[in-house]
């Protein structure tokens, strides 16, 4: 169930005909979006989640000295000088395994036979790799242990070492990779493979986070087909639902497609009814503009009449290219965000960057919702042009502080964008950007 609060649309501080910049939108956008209550997850299913606490280390890491090599647990008097002329034989008086609770005592002339990862027994002070010894076979330096199932008297005899070590030589010391009591990791990570290693090693087995939010996609048009069945006539594949969908999921999102919805208002208002239940936010593809079977302004422009008090869809007219026509609201009793988007394939996508994105990583509680961004110079064969009053956004390719544009500004261009890592951004007030020209530059999948 969504957290939203309650959405006052546009329409209450601008008037109908206002043409909405891009960060008025983005704004409103997020004005409304609240993060997702936090719950309590077992370590694998908050994968990809966000915390909501610092996470203090309980015990240290590692909790004990232990050996970083297979070996021999010595004193280091006992190997002082020794030399493969002159090797230290040491007496060899069990195994240290890794697990293993009972620990012998390593005394003056003696060692004991020791496994990556075991603890450092008394009276030992260092560790000699079993490289440097004769592994108790007295026939000169080995490349490793035999298996103890296969050699049993390794663990006792005699061993030649024809190294010194000095004191703690490949011990790692308990504590040398957190301390208890020192914070792992704080409130507003994200929690991947790495983060979710050191809550276990830590033994966290749950954690409380802000849930990966649900957002439903649906496409809309009488028009759109899928993917490996046979086009008709003026028929097309639906591409939008699976790029928005994929979208979403990157975004940090558990994204759920559904398939596209004819061009009829009633259909498209049913659909989204029996979506709501497992949406934290709604994202729609076509039919916002303003032709006679823009079946999403037809179906949604007056919801709010019917829903509970507080929700409704905002259609707007944006200061943008490609993307101009946007909805943006709420709908349903738990007033679910819903974001209504052009349904060209370039201004679908576009249009996600912009403000999908930003709300899936408010939901999420992430402090900072945002692409990166830099500055990089145009290289390209000619300026580009822009149309004046609208902030242009063309796909490109960034590389070494420079962006070339790719593709033409074309709304269906769906090549172009698939060979894209960036947006070039135009503003308002530029009609013509030269090249050699620095521009600002959106960088995507950063």
């Amino acid at each position: 169930m969504s957290s939203a609060a309650p959405h006052v649309t546009g329409q209450d501080h601008f008037g109908p005909d206002h043409l909405w910049s891009v960060d008025e939108h983005l704004e409103d956008i997020l004005a409304t979006v609240r993060p997702l209550e936090p719950i309590e997850l077992h370590l694998l299913d908050a994968q990809g989640c966000v915390l909501v606490e610092d996470i203090t280390v309980p015990v240290s890491l590692p909790p004990f000295d232990n050996s970083s090599m297979d070996g021999y647990a010595v004193r280091v008097a006992d190997i002082a000088g020794a030399s493969e002329e002159f090797p230290a034989a040491l007496e060899v008086v069990g195994d240290v395994a890794a697990g293993q609770s009972e620990l012998l005592h390593v005394g003056p002339g003696q060692a004991a036979r020791i496994m990556t990862g075991a603890p450092l027994p008394p009276g030992a002070e260092t560790v000699v790799p079993v490289e440097w010894t004769d592994g108790g076979l007295g026939e000169g330096p080995v490349a490793g242990m035999r298996a103890r199932s296969l050699g049993p008297e390794g663990a006792t005899g005699h061993v030649h070492v024809y190294r010194p070590a000095e004191a703690r030589a490949h011990v790692r010391a308990k504590g040398s990779d957190v301390r208890a009591g020192d914070r792992a990791l704080e409130a507003g990570t994200i929690l991947g493979p790495p983060q979710i290693s050191l809550l276990a090693a830590i033994g966290r087995g749950t954690v409380r986070v802000r849930p990966r939010p649900r957002v439903v996609v649906l496409s809309t048009g009488s028009e759109l087909v899928q993917p490996d069945t046979e086009l008709g006539a003026g028929q097309i594949y639906d591409s939008n639902s699976f790029a928005l969908t994929a979208a979403a999921r990157d975004a940090g999102a558990i994204a759920y497609r559904v398939g596209a919805v004819a061009d009829d208002a009633e259909t498209l208002r049913s659909t989204i009814e029996d979506q709501l239940v497992r949406a934290d936010l709604m994202v729609t593809t076509g039919g916002v503009s303003v032709g006679a079977y823009d079946v999403v302004k037809e179906a949604l422009s007056h919801v709010g009449d019917e829903d509970e008090a507080g929700s409704g869809i905002d259609f707007r007219k944006l200061a943008m290219q490609p993307g101009k026509p946007q909805g943006f609201g709420s709908i349903g009793p738990d007033h679910t965000p819903l974001l209504a988007l052009p349904g060209n394939p370039v201004s679908s996508y576009v249009s996600f960057e912009l403000f999908v994105r930003p709300a899936i990583r408010a939901l999420m509680g992430l402090p900072d919702v945002h692409r990166p961004t830099t500055r990089a110079t145009l290289a390209a064969d000619r300026a580009l042009t822009s149309p004046k009053g609208r902030r242009q956004f063309l796909r490109g390719t960034y590389a070494d502080g420079k962006v070339t544009p790719v593709g033409g500004a074309g709304s269906h261009l769906v090549a172009a964008l698939a060979h894209a890592d960036a947006l070039i951004t135009v503003p308002e007030d530029t009609e013509s950007v030269e090249p050699g020209t620095e521009v600002e530059v959106v960088l995507l999948g950063r």
